[in-house]
């Protein structure tokens, strides 16, 4: 799981920003859209176990996990190791990567290790040319599983590895186009955005899409103007999901966010998340505006954080934002 900003193409907050819009926690912390809720809405409802709602509607950006690689050090080689990652990942796996790592802590060496054994990702791997290459991860945990993850699969194709962690994309992302680093683990739709806000400016049309299609060929012609070239995109994705409790799924009979709108529209139903949420289009204001939702209250909490699924767990709140590939979503 990954630390995610509510943030779209020209949508900038700066610290001052945040910390005015926040509240205490569990309040409203900022103003939420108009409530045109007249139903009665459903209840929180306590439980151990949470699901995520099926996104049926697409409001979210296809953020799936993809590598990206400095265009003077990729290679067909380089590119076929990662794209055999790629083809071994998908949401249930990387949450299961990330179960392993964030709930049972294995380190992310040991459990990238069992995954590519467990899944035969060095199977066939052609070798290339050898040398040095160097992959850099984000400074959180997911992050660091899929670089442990990649260094395996290139030294599987004979190359001599070191996985290296940077920080966040502000300081990873220069060092990639300069080629102080040679790949990291990306987010098509993320990635697409800060580049376009970096190469094209701030009012540049948001390039991502909730179409992966178009979301790639958006993002590979970015990444030619930033030396960038990019491997296969996984079918793991690691983007804004909200969730429930299993219990409250099953009492309302829940499965999508088209679900949840239609039933749970309604004072009862509590939707938590961090203080922007009600004002950000893939938050609050994504719910209203795709699905027709309309929650009783909005309590702020944190970014799918353990604010969050703590109200989920103990019944203060209906659903909550969570991040689709969060350990916390795993089965078991």
């Amino acid at each position: 799981m990954r630390r995610n900003l509510l943030l779209t193409a020209g949508t900038f907050l700066t610290a001052a920003v945040i910390l005015a819009g926040c509240g205490e926690s569990g309040s409203s912390g900022t103003s939420a859209p108009p409530s045109a809720a007249s139903g009665s809405g459903c209840a929180p409802v306590a439980g151990d176990k949470l699901v995520v709602l099926t996104d049926d509607k697409a409001l979210q950006n296809t953020d799936n996990v993809v590598p990206a690689i400095n265009t003077k050090a990729s290679s067909p080689e380089i590119l076929a190791a990662l794209d055999k990652v790629s083809a071994a990942l998908d949401t249930e796996k990387l949450i299961e990567l990330n179960k392993a790592v964030d709930v049972d802590r294995k380190s992310a060496k040991d459990a990238a290790q069992e995954f590519v054994t467990a899944n035969s990702v060095t199977t066939g791997i052609t070798k290339g040319k050898g040398g040095d290459l160097t992959v850099g991860a984000a400074d959180f945990s997911e992050s660091k599983t899929l670089g442990e993850l990649y260094g395996i699969a290139l030294t599987a194709a004979g190359y001599t590895v070191k996985v290296q962690t940077i920080g966040n994309r502000e300081l990873y992302e220069p060092a990639l186009a300069k080629g102080d680093i040679d790949i990291v683990p990306e987010y098509a739709a993320t990635l697409a955005t800060f580049l376009s806000g970096k190469i094209d400016g701030a009012n540049a049309k948001d390039p991502s899409s909730t179409d992966l299609t178009t979301t790639m060929t958006n993002l590979k012609a970015l990444g030619d103007k930033a030396g960038l070239t990019f491997g296969t995109p996984s079918a793991a994705q690691d983007q804004n999901a909200f969730a429930v409790t299993e219990a409250f799924a099953t009492k309302y009979a829940l499965t999508t966010l088209s679900d949840l709108a239609a039933k749970c529209s309604g004072a009862a139903t509590v939707l938590g998340g961090p203080a922007e949420c009600p004002q950000r289009p893939k938050c609050q204001q994504g719910l209203v505006d795709t699905y027709g939702f309309q929650a009783g209250k909005f309590s702020s909490l944190d970014s799918g954080g353990p604010l969050t699924k703590t109200g989920l767990k103990q019944g203060t709140i209906s659903v909550g934002l969570v991040f689709s590939s969060d350990g916390a979503l795993a089965a078991g």
